[in-house]
């Protein structure tokens, strides 16, 4: 099991930039995927970016493909989501998620990821 912290969220208007980082601690090596999620209100968690913690490979949403990028930083147990060109509808709490087993339902499922942060808020105005 791992422990998450997210960090970085805030406010911004249309079209500026935020990083997002997810400081990680406990079982590390335990998390062969890492992702960031994203729940608007009275909508579903919804999957942004992930990645492979052993080989670097990365999945996006098609609504964050050339915004966002996700990265990681193994000397410093964080993982990172640098968003560009922010939208209102990106507006949302984001979450960082870690997976070290159980079923697999894909990159983005929530449900393939055991272990959660409690979420850093972010919100874009027009």
């Amino acid at each position: 099991q791992v422990q998450l912290v997210e960090s970085g969220g805030g406010s911004v208007q249309a079209g500026g930039s935020l990083r997002l980082s997810c400081a990680v601690s406990g079982y590390t090596s335990s998390a062969s995927y890492m992702g960031w999620f994203r729940q608007a209100p009275g909508k579903e968690r919804e999957g942004v970016a992930a990645i492979y913690t052993y080989g670097g490979v990365t999945q996006y949403a098609n609504s964050v493909k050339g915004r966002f990028t996700i990265s990681q930083d193994n000397d410093k147990n964080t993982l990172y989501l640098q968003m560009n060109s922010l939208k209102p509808e990106d507006t949302a709490m984001y979450y960082c998620a870690a997976r070290s087993g159980g079923r697999w339902l894909g990159y983005l499922a929530p449900s393939t990821y055991n272990d959660w942060g409690q979420g850093t808020q972010v919100t874009v105005s027009s």
